[in-house]
């Protein structure tokens, strides 16, 4: 790359991290800035653990042998916490779906955050052919974003001015399967939704050792401006790159179809997707605490009633 397009491509950058900081602040009157602490901290290394132990329960995708020890651990896990939890069980294309649904307060903001908890049942995207009707054991694709949330769980505090849902989708990650289809889990649990929440984040694919979150093109841009601008004051600028670059279809979906303002925080930018190799030594610790400092930051500097 030229010295001139390099420049270019830095002004670029900047000129988009200025328009998403006014945005922020247009769109939700000062949402996104960290102006009280309630104590809390995110434990990146307590994150980090929670994703080692879904690894070590194998792959996990939907309807196989891990399923049911999955949801017994989130049920388990968020009701030590004081969530309340429930399990939504829904049929739809002809796939049984098992959601993992946590809940705590009332009234507004309402915010649901998400992540899929399955793993995909083949490796397709393995360079060796041999290996691609072996399943994944999805370190990033899965337990990385599930990891974030139960750690949010546990931090965020009980008094948060409004209610939180965190969602743990099924059968996110079996497209193009004979039999399947992509986003089953959070298309089951949008059209069974009551009411209208105030905004959806998706967390996919966060754990990447080498992390770079650039502005997914579907998501809601005031979401999305809040929470990169978020990532920025906390020093995060380098990792949440406010310029677009992929264009998802991801559990996000369904509330934008319906809607519903949602952003998709993803690094679709991973080698090891689909593969054998989306194991634990390519993620690290410091990406979930980048993730998840960003979007607890995000959520106690809201207004009550926004």
């Amino acid at each position: 790359m030229s010295t001139s397009s390099t420049l270019r491509r830095w002004l670029l950058a900047a000129l988009a991290l200025s328009v998403l900081l006014g945005a922020a602040w247009l769109y939700f009157n000062g949402w996104g800035e960290r102006d009280g602490d309630y104590g809390a901290q995110f434990d990146a290394e307590r994150a980090f653990a929670d994703l080692a132990y879904q690894v070590a329960l194998g792959p996990r995708p939907s309807g196989g042998p891990a399923q049911a020890e999955m949801i017994a651990w989130l049920t388990s896990s968020l009701e030590d916490c004081g969530w309340g939890v429930e399990v939504q069980r829904a049929q739809i294309e002809g796939q049984a779906i098992q959601n993992v649904v946590a809940q705590r307060g009332v009234g507004a903001p309402w915010i649901i955050l998400g992540a899929h908890y399955d793993t995909r049942l083949l490796a397709d995207q393995d360079p060796d052919p041999e290996k691609r009707d072996e399943p994944v054991l999805g370190a990033n694709d899965g337990a990385s974003g599930v990891a974030v949330l139960l750690e949010l769980a546990r931090v965020l505090p009980p008094d948060w001015p409004g209610q939180v849902w965190l969602v743990f989708f099924d059968a996110e990650d079996n497209g193009d399967i004979p039999g399947w289809d992509w986003i089953l889990g959070s298309r089951a649990f949008v059209e069974a939704l009551e009411g209208q929440p105030d905004g959806v984040v998706i967390v996919d694919m966060i754990g990447d050792a080498n992390l770079q979150l650039y502005l997914e093109r579907s998501s809601t841009a005031g979401l999305a401006a809040a929470i990169w601008a978020q990532a920025t004051q906390l020093g995060y600028g380098e990792v949440f790159i406010p310029l677009p670059k992929y264009h998802m279809l991801d559990d996000h979906t369904p509330f934008l179809q319906a809607g519903i303002e949602a952003v998709d925080i993803i690094d679709f930018d991973y080698p090891y997707w689909h593969t054998t190799e989306d194991t634990l030594d390519k993620v690290s610790a410091e990406s979930l605490d980048i993730v998840g400092e960003t979007l607890l930051a995000w959520l106690l500097a809201m207004p009550e009633g926004e």
